[in-house]
């Protein structure tokens, strides 16, 4: 059997293609990346508003969660095990998941608007879309689910422009230096206008 690494070649070798780069490293796509982000966070802003202000209101924060209720005894889960979990924990706490699904929606929403918090804004994406699929709901889920994979894999970018870049370059422009450590044995950083006596 030939040896792996001369089969495969070394991993630390291995060059990414120019388009990979382009996509997760200019400031081309970070636009691109942007535009996708605030879309999709204003699509759960959407849903949000309409859970804690609209139409929807009565049915998640009032009436003991009557719309979760209804929602979750009459899916059609994927699997038992799924329509199990919903009728035996879902159900008789129906208020209080009401009200945690229209703070959620609006929260992630809100968090990938202002690009804050963005890998755990859009994994809480995915969470929600996945008890939604796993529920019998499909509808815009699957899309809305591309979306935040594609800003969970491009993250850097597409939080550039947003509070977690400006977050970023302040840590950035603050902490630059060497780590070092005096006789003393205390650690610190030299920057570069320092000279060392």
């Amino acid at each position: 059997m030939k040896n792996p690494i001369a089969l495969l070649s070394e991993p630390s070798e291995l060059k990414t293609p120019r388009v990979v780069q382009f996509l997760t490293r200019s400031k081309v796509a970070a636009v691109g990346w942007t535009a996708m982000r605030v879309w999709l966070g204003a699509m759960w802003i959407e849903a949000g508003v309409a859970k804690l202000w609209g139409a929807e209101n009565p049915l998640f924060l009032h009436n003991g969660g009557a719309g979760v209720a209804g929602f979750a005894s009459h899916a059609a889960p994927a699997y038992s095990w799924w329509g199990s979990f919903l009728h035996s924990a879902i159900v008789p706490n129906a208020g209080f998941i009401g009200i945690v699904v229209a703070l959620a929606e609006f929260g992630i929403g809100i968090g990938l608007c202002l690009g804050l918090f963005t890998r755990a804004a859009a994994l809480a994406s995915l969470a929600l879309l996945f008890t939604y699929v796993m529920s019998g709901t499909a509808s815009v889920c699957a899309f809305y689910a591309l979306f935040a994979i594609v800003i969970l894999a491009t993250w850097r970018i597409s939080s550039w422009i947003g509070v977690d870049g400006l977050i970023a370059g302040y840590r950035q422009r603050h902490h630059k230096g060497t780590a070092t450590s005096n006789r003393f044995g205390v650690v610190g950083t030299v920057g570069q206008a320092e000279v060392a006596a």
